[in-house]
């Protein structure tokens, strides 16, 4: 029977990843805005409403960035 063992705590790429998440999200909210040009009412609201929580979420990551590197320069590296 194979044993399940938790992978390591890596934080190496704490910061990069919620970067790269943010920026996708970034990308993905400039395309809706160019296709809101293009749809009708309803599609619109729903692009509006997709939008505010991809806002949301860009919000989150910025967060946890500051977060992350905060406990960067405090030295909480591997272990």
């Amino acid at each position: 029977m194979a044993r399940n063992t938790p992978n390591p705590d890596d934080r190496s790429d704490n910061v990069e990843k919620p970067k790269e998440m943010k920026k996708n999200t970034m990308g993905k909210v400039e395309v809706a805005e160019e296709m809101m040009l293009f749809a009708g009412g309803t599609e619109r609201d729903a692009i509006r409403r997709r939008n505010a929580h991809r806002q949301e979420a860009i919000d989150g990551f910025r967060k946890e960035i500051l977060d992350e590197a905060a406990a960067r320069r405090k030295g909480f590296m591997e272990e």
